[in-house]
């Protein structure tokens, strides 16, 4: 019987890598080894950290099950089909694939959740299509026009995306902030500044003046949307790409807000915004999303590789030390 080894959460701030049985592949399933798998410093340190809801139902794609300990999760691995159910088109073996499986070795799924990577994309590249299908999904839920003034607030790998995408049209000014030094030294805006300085909104507003017309939150933190609501211009949009799970604070909407007509957004990949439903679907996006990965080429940001049985220790620095990091990523070939 195949086994694969499989990264658990199984309490907050607990990992263990288990040896798992892998099931009889069907005739329309295929067994795919994982060459490689990227680790969401967002959703996956929530569930390290144990502040995700427990009665949040996952439904990205098909899965939908309730979040709870103990959990495999991840959603962005890369691997080589090795076999073949008796209904697959032996076409697909030794191909490179994408999908959103749990950090594992091995895994067995249906051939039609398995996305073929096309060439010259490597799976260092590859494994960031989750993360861009979702810069890409924010980016046309903002709808930039032409001329205007852009911040994006978090430089982690979704603000990188989503900044490197808004720096391709053209924008009057374009200003990215966060609180570590790493992630601004490699940020596409024109200006990045430190979020944590005592200067920074006269900076961006400098920067923006009279403001920012579109405003992408993406640090995941919800004290986080006070500065994008402060460095708005009147009327323009603020849109939430991020997911705070548990974490909570006070906005204040008392303010200038109340008079600015600023629209705040939520922005989430699982769905298409209903205007471009009609038009788009999620294959007209991952074409789009590939074509964006072989441009920008964000290998460039995995600053760390780790085998998947020092999977604790990858964890423990995104907690302790996260201003070392910018994308940590599994080698199954180590």
């Amino acid at each position: 019987m195949q086994k694969a080894r499989t990264l658990f959460f199984t309490g907050p701030r607990q990992i263990e890598v288990c040896e798992t049985n892998l099931p009889a592949i069907r005739p329309d399933e295929a067994l795919v080894e994982t060459v490689i798998s990227a680790v969401s410093t967002g959703t996956e340190m929530l569930i390290y950290r144990g502040q995700f809801p427990r009665d949040l139902v996952d439904s990205r794609d098909d899965v939908s099950s309730a979040l709870h300990y103990p959990l495999a999760y991840g959603y962005a691995c890369v691997g080589i089909i090795r076999e073949t159910g008796q209904a697959v088109n032996k076409e697909w073996l030794d191909r490179l694939v994408f999908s959103f499986q749990p950090h594992t070795s091995h895994f067995v799924a249906g051939i039609n959740a398995l996305i073929p990577i096309p060439n010259p994309i490597p799976a260092e590249a590859a494994c960031f299509l989750a993360n861009m299908e979702t810069a890409v999904n924010l980016v046309q839920d903002a709808a930039p026009i032409l001329g205007e003034r852009a911040l994006v607030l978090g430089q982690g790998v979704i603000g990188l995306l989503a900044a490197a995408l808004l720096g391709e049209f053209p924008l009057e000014a374009l200003v990215s902030a966060d609180h570590f030094a790493l992630r601004r030294s490699v940020s596409p805006a024109h200006h990045s500044l430190d979020s944590s300085s005592a200067n920074f909104h006269a900076q961006a507003r400098t920067l923006l003046e009279p403001g920012a017309d579109l405003t992408l939150e993406c640090t995941g933190n919800p004290s986080a949307l006070n500065d994008a609501i402060a460095l708005t211009a009147f009327s323009g949009r603020v849109l939430i790409g991020s997911w705070y799970g548990q974490k909570q604070t006070a906005i204040d909407l008392g303010g200038a807000f109340h008079r600015s007509r600023i629209k705040v957004i939520s922005s989430q990949v699982s769905t298409i915004a209903p205007e471009l439903s009609g038009r788009w679907d999620k294959t007209r996006r991952f074409h789009v999303a590939w074509n964006a990965l072989e441009r920008i080429q964000p290998q460039k940001w995995i600053t760390h590789r780790f085998p998947i049985g020092e999977a604790g220790q990858a964890f423990e620095l995104l907690d302790k030390s996260p201003q070392e990091t910018i994308q940590i990523v599994f080698d199954y070939t180590q």
